[in-house]
């Protein structure tokens, strides 16, 4: 699956490693890119869905503690 670029509905709901009714939903909701060239079937474009999951980092709490010590120490926030 890791060599194939187009995936079908079941196929991204188990490269995404959720439930087809939890998919359905984000799909009907818009939440994540897909295509309906025919309507019905939904197909999916794997590096978007990867993009979709890497979209929102959470940042672990060394990166949150470095930043807070450089503002600290030199009162100007700057992003890790």
């Amino acid at each position: 699956m890791e060599t194939k670029r187009v995936m079908t509905f079941e196929e991204a709901a188990t490269y995404m490693g959720m439930s087809k009714s939890c998919l359905y939903k984000m799909t009907s909701q818009k939440i994540v890119p897909h295509y309906k060239p025919n309507g019905k079937m939904i197909f999916f474009d794997r590096e978007e869905l990867e993009a979709y999951l890497l979209s929102v980092r959470i940042k672990p709490q060394s990166e949150i503690a470095e930043v807070a010590s450089t503002y600290v120490v030199t009162g100007k926030y700057k992003r890790a």
